[in-house]
């Protein structure tokens, strides 16, 4: 007769080695929430920059060329989507990697905060790219009596191109890739 195999035994200290990696691994995400508190630092230094534009856009407006203002407004629509691309890159960077937040106690939480993934971010991120792109191809457009430079021209509308088609081609591979998962 054949004996049984004895019962497998975990070794204790390979196991205590083991537990200590994954904790090390999975606590080194906090090592992340220093990159989104420094978003928030250039959050404000833009919020200082959109001040400054506003006060000039102000100042000059009285005096302005109808070009001059559809332009100034272009810049601050341009800062605002950037600031808007840099919270959500904050909330759903900090949901998705770093710690579940708790909108409950808050009542006027955006409730897309805590429900951006990582496909999500990565659509809600160049969409907003492609938006800041258009609205620099329109400022040059706008300023084409100004100062028309073929080169230019083309160099913004050929990367604005490459930002939609970046865009379109990673819709489709999310919604390719979806349909896989089903």
């Amino acid at each position: 007769m054949t004996e049984p195999p004895a019962p497998y035994r975990p070794n204790p200290v390979a196991k205590r080695v083991e537990n200590g990696l994954e904790s090390l691994l999975f606590n080194s995400r906090w090592l992340m929430a220093p990159f989104y508190l420094g978003l928030v630092v250039s959050l404000a230094v833009l919020l200082l920059k959109f001040c400054m534009m506003l006060w000039e856009f102000i100042v000059h407006a009285p005096g302005s060329k109808e070009t001059d203002i559809i332009l100034g407004v272009l810049g601050l629509i341009d800062v605002s989507l950037v600031g808007n691309l840099i919270l959500i890159v904050v909330f759903s960077g900090y949901e998705n990697f770093v710690s579940k937040i708790n909108p409950g106690d808050h009542p006027d939480w955006p409730e897309w905060m805590t429900k951006v993934d990582f496909a999500g971010l990565k659509q809600k991120l160049l969409a907003s790219i492609v938006a800041i792109s258009a609205i620099q191809v329109l400022k040059a457009f706008m300023n084409i009596d100004a100062a028309f430079d073929v080169q230019k021209m083309s160099w913004l509308v050929g990367v604005h191109l490459v930002f939609v088609i970046s865009a379109l081609l990673l819709a489709l591979s999310d919604r390719w890739g979806d349909r896989k998962d089903s």
